[in-house]
Parts: structure tokens; C-alpha cells; sequence
């Protein structure tokens, strides 16, 4: 007699402290996007320069990428909770800084030329942060439902950050348009607050007693894990590649402002786009997941990325534009839900902070270097052609990958569960 509750497209949300999760995700993801919109386009207002918003990300990216196999060592062998808490408030005293020394109202105030190295301060130390809160937050999922509801708790997790994508970049633009930056950082501390508060209401979870115990022959057990497991690896590389080139986020605050002309407002909505495509996508998941035919979905889903990043690049018009964005939401959310899947099946528990870690390694290599890149590719092709380029080499890793990994159509990541 098969269970019935795994049909249940609602099956993750009954588990009291999985929606104490989603929530406190759904709140963080606000908060953070909130700062980032109002940061990035008050650094670009101050600049003018692309390549200052490339910098952001790599003040991020470096931090975080030195310190995420280090953080997933640490979730694996200590409490998790006593982890993301203490990084959850590192990171409420980056908004803290910034409303000390930035604008024209702060305590301390800096003048402009300065401001900006406030900035990069402050997203290096949230960078540090990130990589301790990242793999100790990702790795708890496994632990808040049964395996038989990994896949269903993937999409509503995915969903409920996708959400917070798309009202965090709205919420930012109108934010700074109409009760400017400082007001808007004020928000932002409130939500963080917030955030803490409901990830506190999550019990600690149990620790398992790792096989290795010397720190460095730990984190190489956890890279050689992702290198074994081909569909792991090769879903982490194929993400990591396509956004790397593919991504345009970082840029949007030139399209808003010197492009389509659409101010800050427009940001917040080109921002939020795609996360309306991938929270639709998601709906949809939730019913019908992608796991079974999780590889062929995955590749259709990054290849329709490529495409809509270059209808994005060559758009001259705002409702097009944000069609392409809320498109490449879409087509990226399916690859989401299969990594997050396969992330949730295949480590075991005594390994899941450092498969995390490796994880979050690759996708900030390919979120905030991406977005290094593409200031610096702005800053040299211009814009649109860097854009071009991107879409364009993301349809030439997804032809690769697909060379390589032929055997993987076959793989089933959810099994029927009978009783």
C-alpha cells in the first residue's frame, strides 16, 4: 500500500520547524536584498563606474569562497544552531555599519570618495560571515522532515526564497525612491532582527561523529565526495559555469539607470523578475517535480537560461526585458529544485555541512565572481556585449556538459516509497 502523504504537495510545510525555517529564509532573503538594491545602485549614483559593482562581488566571493570548507567542517563537527544564530548577527552589524558612516545623515559621516571602501568593508565581512551561516543553514534542511519529503521541502524552500527575491528588490527600489537610504537601512535591521528571532525557535539538531578527525583530511573527504558522484558534480559545474558567464544581476543598475532609463524603481522590478518566474516555476514543482527526468530537465532548464540572458542583452524595451529576466527565473528555478534534491539524498548526515560547503563554494564562485566578471566585462566590452557574450557561453557549457554526462538521463532521484 503506497503512503499517501507523499503526494501531498503540502507535505513539508505540516513540519512545525521546517516552516520556522522557510520563514526565517524568507525574511533573511528580504533583508539582504533590500540592502543590496539600495547599496548597489547608491554606489553606482556615487561612481558611475560599472566595475565598482563588480567589486562587490568580489569582496564577497573572496571571503567566502577562502572560508566555506573551513565553515562546513565546523557545521559537521559543532551545533549548527549556535553557528548561524552568531552569523545571522555578524551580519546585522554590516547594516549597523553602514547606516554609521553612509549618507548624508550618518553619525559618522564620510564623504563620497570614501563611502564606497565602507561598502566593500562591509560585504567582506558579510562574505566571512556567509561562510559559516551558508553550509551550517543549508545542511539543516535533511534534518527538519523525513527523506520521503526531500524533494517536496527543496521546492518549498526554493519557494519561499524565490519569494523573498522578488519582494526584496521591489520593497528596496521604492524604499530608496521614496524614504532614501538611511530609512531603507532601518528596514532592514528590523528584518534582520526578525530573521534571528524565528531561526531561533529551530531545536539543535544532533551531531554525528565524523570519520575523520584531522580538519584538512575532513574538508578533502567532502571535495572527493562531490567529485565521486557524477550527477552531484556535474549539476554543481553546469550551475556554476552558466550564471558565472550567464548572470546578469550585477549590471541591472546600468540597465536601470543608462539603458531603459527606468531609475531605481525599474531596478527593483528587473531585480524582482526573476524571482517571479521561479516562484511560478516552483508552484508548479511542487505538483509536478522535476526529479524524473531530473537531468534532461536540468539542461533544458540552463540552455533556456542562455537564451532568454541574450533576448535580455539585445532588449531595448523595460516590458521585454523584464520578461526575459522573470524567463530566466523560470528555466533556472528547474535546475534549483534538481540540485537541491540531489544535495538532500545523497550525503550523509555526518558529511552534509561539507558537501554544503562545496556546494556554496561553486555557487558563490559563480554568483558574486560572476559578478565580478561582469562588472569587468561591462567595463570593457560594454553592457550589452558582455551580456551577449554571457548567454552565448552558457549555451556552449550546456552543449559540453551534455557531451560528458549522456549516462546520466537515466537516473531516477526519487524512488517510489511503498508501505
Amino acid at each position: 500500500m503506497k503512503n499517501k502523504i507523499k503526494n501531498d504537495p503540502y507535505a513539508a510545510l505540516k513540519y512545525p520547524e521546517f516552516r520556522f525555517f522557510v520563514l526565517a529564509q524568507f525574511l533573511f532573503t528580504v533583508s539582504i536584498l533590500i540592502q543590496e538594491i539600495v547599496i548597489s545602485y547608491y554606489l553606482y549614483e556615487i561612481t558611475n563606474d560599472p566595475l565598482s559593482l563588480g567589486l562587490v562581488g568580489l569582496f564577497e566571493a573572496v571571503p567566502f569562497i577562502s572560508l566555506a570548507l573551513f565553515g562546513g567542517y565546523f557545521a559537521d563537527k559543532y551545533q549548527k544552531k549556535k553557528i548561524y544564530l552568531s552569523s545571522f548577527f555578524v551580519v546585522l552589524l554590516v547594516t549597523v555599519i553602514l547606516m554609521v558612516f553612509m549618507g548624508d545623515n550618518s553619525i559618522l559621516h564620510l564623504d563620497r570618495a570614501h563611502q564606497p571602501w565602507v561598502i566593500y568593508l562591509g560585504v567582506l565581512i558579510f562574505g566571512i560571515a556567509r561562510g559559516f551561516y551558508n553550509p551550517a543553514w543549508s545542511s539543516l534542511k535533511p534534518f527538519l522532515v523525513k527523506p520521503e519529503h526531500y524533494s517536496n521541502s527543496a521546492s518549498w524552500s526554493a519557494q519561499f526564497w524565490q519569494v523573498g527575491r522578488i519582494a526584496g528588490p521591489v520593497i528596496g527600489g521604492f524604499l530608496y525612491a521614496y524614504i532614501g537610504l538611511m530609512n531603507s537601512l532601518w528596514v532592514v535591521l528590523v528584518l534582520l532582527v526578525a530573521t534571528i528571532f524565528f531561526a531561533s525557535q529551530i531545536a539543535k539538531k544532533p551531531v554525528e561523529a565524523m570519520t575523520k578527525t584531522n580538519i584538512f583530511e575532513s574538508l578533502r573527504e567532502g571535495l572527493t565526495f562531490v567529485k565521486s558522484n557524477k550527477i552531484l558534480y556535474y549539476s554543481i559545474v553546469l550551475d556554476m559555469f552558466s550564471v558565472l558567464f550567464g548572470g546578469v544581476i550585477a549590471i541591472l543598475p546600468v540597465y536601470a539607470k543608462d539603458i531603459l532609463h527606468v531609475g531605481v524603481e525599474g531596478l527593483g522590478v528587473m531585480r524582482a523578475a526573476p524571482g517571479i518566474g521561479a516562484v511560478l516555476t516552483m508552484l508548479g514543482t511542487a505538483y509536478y517535480p522535476p526529479t524524473n527526468k531530473a537531468w534532461r530537465n536540468m539542461l533544458l532548464g540552463v540552455a533556456g537560461f542562455g537564451v532568454a540572458t541574450l533576448v535580455f542583452a539585445v532588449s531595448e524595451n523595460f516590458i521585454v526585458s523584464c520578461i526575459a529576466l522573470f524567463l530566466t527565473g523560470a528555466f533556472d528555478s528547474i535546475s534549483v529544485v534538481v540540485r537541491s534534491t540531489i544535495l538532500q539524498i545523497l550525503p550523509p548526515d555526518n558529511m552534509r555541512g561539507r558537501v554544503s560547503s562545496v556546494n556554496g563554494i561553486f555557487v558563490s564562485t559563480s554568483n558574486e565572481l560572476g559578478a565580478f566578471e561582469s562588472g569587468v566585462a561591462a567595463k570593457l566590452l560594454g553592457p550589452v556585449n558582455s551580456v551577449v557574450f554571457g548567454g552565448v557561453m552558457t549555451l556552449v557549457v550546456v552543449g559540453y556538459i551534455y557531451s560528458k554526462s549522456k549516462e546520466l538521463f537515466g537516473v531516477k532521484l526519487i524512488k517510489e516509497i511503498s508501505t
